[in-house]
């Protein structure tokens, strides 16, 4: 039997709205998905070390407060060094097109969803990138 695919889904920063990130939870759990929830107002270290102990293949990120550019690089630069390199990252909220370009081509982010996006196409997105050779 195949494993599932274990998502860490966490609000960085201090963003008072999880309604979207608990939207994508549970479609990915609807999918087939494990996901672990980490709630709002989590820091970089939180998050990282959250994905750490879970031992997750992804990490989707909800952001709407704007300051995705300063919260996002930190959280792949943790991972870096904790040698996670091989956990998929995924973002979410209101970040404009230049900064999830940005987020993609200098810090690693596999990719940015925005107001709008379904949740097959991030279903979709995360079973087609998503390592399962871990562990």
């Amino acid at each position: 039997m195949e494993r599932k695919i274990r998502v860490l889904v966490a609000k960085p920063g201090l963003d008072g709205h999880d309604r979207g990130a608990k939207v994508i939870a549970r479609a990915l759990r609807d999918a087939g998905m494990e996901v672990i929830y980490t709630g709002l107002q989590q820091t970089p270290q939180m998050i990282v070390e959250a994905a750490l102990q879970e031992d997750v293949d992804v990490i989707g990120l909800s952001i709407l407060s704007g300051a995705h550019m300063t919260l996002l690089p930190k959280v792949m630069q943790l991972l870096r060094e904790q040698g996670m390199t091989d956990v998929l990252v995924v973002a979410g909220g209101i970040i404009s097109d230049e900064d999830a370009e940005i987020l993609k081509r200098e810090h690693g982010i596999a990719e940015v969803f925005g107001p709008g996006s379904s949740t097959q196409a991030i279903i979709d997105f995360i079973r087609s990138n998503v390592q399962l050779t871990r562990g």
